[in-house]
């Protein structure tokens, strides 16, 4: 029998052509976070903090007027510019029965958004590394995704008159700038996977705890030098049929279609 095979893919400048999806609503808002940026690059704020800080200025951002909600945030982030050959990559690797996760600190919604294009013959419900039910309505039919999500970002708060949601003061905190290596042992003991038998994709030095417990860790669109030296193989052209390639190499699968 063949052993379980996982493959764990960030999700900004790898699956996501843009720096980050939480600068991508920035930039819709017309907003700046570089204080709480400088504050965390001090020290003087934790990765918990910054993420309240950072919701909170989404939240307050109009200057006149009320706060951001909960649908209109999932607007924002609308046309996010996605990497070259990330649907096809997926896709593939579900066809050669690999397990696929997205490991990623970036914004759940455009997570949710990949994850629930590959919907899974079971019907949606609660579970770990899921999305939420209007995505997997709006995408999947209502049904799960064949996809396991590790993602940061908001909450939904109170109700609002018209049926949508505030947003909580308190954000999503699942993946720890430094430590996507423990989501990936997690991953790795839930699904019956090995370290050998464990691909990983990223672009910066939050990824190197990921890549550490992978077998074949592909440093993709390099932010900077410092995950190079961890990386099995370096890509430089923003092109994901190149990872699909050497994944499939590594673990000796004959080409697709």
């Amino acid at each position: 029998m063949q052993p379980n095979r996982l493959v764990c893919l960030d999700m900004d400048r790898v699956l996501v052509d843009h720096l980050s999806t939480w600068q991508f609503v920035y930039d819709r808002l017309g907003i700046s976070n570089d204080e709480s940026f400088e504050l965390y690059n001090q020290g003087l704020l934790d990765e918990w903090d910054w993420i309240k800080l950072d919701i909170a200025l989404i939240k307050e951002s109009r200057k006149d007027g009320p706060m951001v909600t909960d649908a209109e945030l999932r607007g924002l982030m609308e046309g996010m510019p996605m990497m070259k050959y990330w649907k096809e990559l997926i896709r593939d690797l579900l066809d050669n029965n690999f397990l696929v996760a997205i490991v990623s600190g970036g914004l759940q919604q455009t997570a949710r958004d990949i994850a629930a294009q590959f919907p899974s013959d079971e019907p949606w419900k609660r579970r770990w590394g899921g999305i939420d039910r209007f995505t997997s309505q709006r995408f999947g039919d209502g049904n799960d995704t064949k996809l396991h999500v590790f993602t940061n970002g908001w909450l939904q708060g109170a109700s609002t008159a018209d049926g949508d949601h505030q947003i909580a003061d308190f954000g999503r905190y699942q993946v720890q700038m430094d430590g996507k290596g423990s989501v990936v042992k997690m991953l790795q003991r839930r699904l019956d996977v090995t370290k050998e038998n464990t691909a990983s994709v990223g672009d910066s030095a939050g990824d190197i705890s990921m890549f550490q417990q992978s077998g074949l860790p592909i440093c993709f669109n390099p932010w900077d030098d410092r995950p190079k030296a961890h990386a099995t193989h370096i890509v430089e052209e923003k092109d994901l049929e190149i990872v699909k390639n050497l994944i499939f190499e590594h673990f000796q699968i004959g080409p697709t279609s």
